[in-house]
């Protein structure tokens, strides 16, 4: 394991999620929302990420409801760090919140506080989505500005729970490319995908009828090629993700769903008859 990998690695612990994320139809925000939710109060997920053999990083997330300024929200958290020798070699405590509505799905408030191998970050973004200004308020530089954003954008973890309940999956189509505005790190993003079709895959809990993802991202530094991050996200109600892997220049990362609780719907699986005795 090298530096240059636990350089890269700490991007993925939540950096991941971007895919996740994006592993759905373009969206628009006028779309009904489905009658039952995807996700309810109290969810709560644990990946683990692994870099070859190693047993790099968790990342969790987890889901509450309450109240910001008289309006009813979701908010949602994650946590990311590094473990074991990829710890011992470059130390991560990463931490990410966001607050979005509960109807809508848009995100009012989004926070990052990360500890990166001494890189440090503390920042909070305040969305107006009648102005499209995005309040950025610098907590380690002190500063505090306006960066405009698109309509309809979301933060790294909103954009997780919005395109859950919001995913039209009658609409979607096996080699299909579709995109998805997010802002993040005071920046507009567009992302590319790909759906691949359905697969059902092994994982520690059974087997589990999926949907997969190819995100389509730029190669050079990070990945090996256009087409090097692969995702399957599962194809009952809930919509979580199950597995992600990527081809980087220094190797492969993938992450798998460790734990969770608290779904909305029952997790499609198929148990192992050799499991069972």
């Amino acid at each position: 394991m090298n530096v240059y990998f636990c350089e890269m690695q700490h991007k993925w612990i939540l950096y991941f999620l971007v895919f996740i994320l994006s592993s759905f139809s373009e969206l628009q925000h006028e779309k009904e929302p489905k009658p039952e939710l995807p996700f309810k109060d109290g969810e709560w997920f644990e990946f683990r990420i692994y870099y070859g053999i190693f047993n790099a990083s968790y990342a969790s997330l987890s889901l509450e409801k309450k109240e910001l300024d008289g309006k009813e929200v979701f908010h949602a958290k994650g946590y990311g760090r590094t473990t074991g020798l990829a710890r011992w070699f470059f130390k991560v405590e990463d931490h990410y919140e966001t607050y979005f509505d509960a109807e809508n799905g848009l995100p009012y408030k989004f926070i990052r506080d990360i500890d990166e191998g001494g890189y440090t970050k503390n920042v909070e973004i305040q969305f107006d989505h009648d102005s499209l200004l995005a309040r950025i308020n610098d907590k380690k530089k002190k500063e505090q500005y306006n960066v405009p954003f698109e309509p309809n954008a979301q933060d790294l973890l909103s954009s997780f729970y919005y395109l859950r309940n919001f995913y039209p999956e009658d609409e979607i189509k096996e080699n299909e490319s579709f995109s998805i505005n997010m802002f993040f790190d005071q920046e507009n993003y567009v992302f590319q995908l790909k759906f691949l079709g359905k697969e059902t895959i092994n994982t520690k809990f059974g087997k589990v009828p999926c949907l997969k993802f190819r995100p389509m991202v730029q190669s050079g530094r990070v990945f090996k090629e256009q087409e090097s991050v692969t995702l399957w996200v599962s194809a009952d109600k809930n919509k979580i993700p199950i597995r992600i892997q990527a081809d980087i220049v220094v190797g492969s990362i993938y992450a798998d769903l460790e734990n969770f609780k608290n779904l909305n719907h029952p997790f499609s699986i198929t148990v192992d008859q050799k499991l069972k005795k």
